[in-house]
């Protein structure tokens, strides 16, 4: 089964460490963040890996090579420019062939079950599913529920569940014809799309562990959590 990984961008919001380091290669422990994504597609049965790069790609290169050391195999593609989330897929569909792929960020932690994720895909005969987990925000006020003028209940500082985006994504082949060619085009816009024409886009909620590591404060969390656990 094969996987495309998004792994050139920048990293602009983990400055200072990226400016020589690209995100995907910045370590949680001993491993870097993409080492830890390929293992874990391994062990679910991915080992044909397809690395979309372009922030010094070079790096990244010259650190996985052809994936053999970590018992997988590396394709990569070289963007030229940065194409969104949904754009980068589209480039590499020569590489895909006729099967449902996984394509998922280079930045995040989890233990997803990926391959229970892509049969629940196939046995929902579904185009495009979407992971999904639930993110919950604290209210720094007060919350005044009112009918007109009247107040009829206040909820000091409540905590608020989304369901949000985990960024990891079973598609069927077919659905790269929503995608334009050479273009940015970001995966909401594809799943848009999608429902707009009536396909079939499913979710799978991620139960256990998912942390986008997007930003310094959630990098060095990360970091802190390994330390206790190893």
């Amino acid at each position: 089964m094969k996987a495309v990984i998004l792994a050139g961008g920048e990293g602009t919001r983990l400055r200072p460490l990226t400016y020589s380091i690209p995100k995907p290669l910045l370590p949680i422990g001993r491993k870097p963040i993409l080492e830890i994504i390929m293992e874990l597609l391994r062990e679910h049965g991915f080992w044909d890996i397809i690395l979309t790069v372009e922030y010094k790609a070079e790096l990244i290169k010259s650190y996985f090579r052809d994936g053999s050391n970590l018992g997988v195999n590396i394709t990569y593609f070289q963007e030229g420019r940065f194409l969104g989330t949904a754009g980068p897929v589209k480039a590499v569909e020569d590489f895909l062939g006729d099967e449902p792929f996984i394509t998922m960020n280079g930045d995040l932690l989890t233990d997803l079950n990926f391959s229970e994720m892509y049969s629940e895909h196939l046995n929902k005969v579904a185009d495009l599913t979407m992971a999904t987990t639930f993110y919950n925000v604290k209210l720094p006020f007060g919350v005044v529920d009112t009918i007109g003028d009247d107040i009829v209940s206040i909820r000091e500082k409540p905590i608020l569940d989304f369901m949000v985006n985990a960024g990891i994504y079973i598609i069927s082949p077919y659905v790269l014809d929503f995608i334009p060619k050479d273009k940015y085009y970001d995966m909401p816009d594809l799943i848009q799309s999608l429902i707009d024409h009536g396909r079939r886009v499913e979710t799978y909620q991620i139960d256990g562990k998912w942390q986008d590591l997007g930003t310094m404060e959630s990098y060095e969390e990360a970091n802190a959590v390994y330390l206790e656990n190893d």
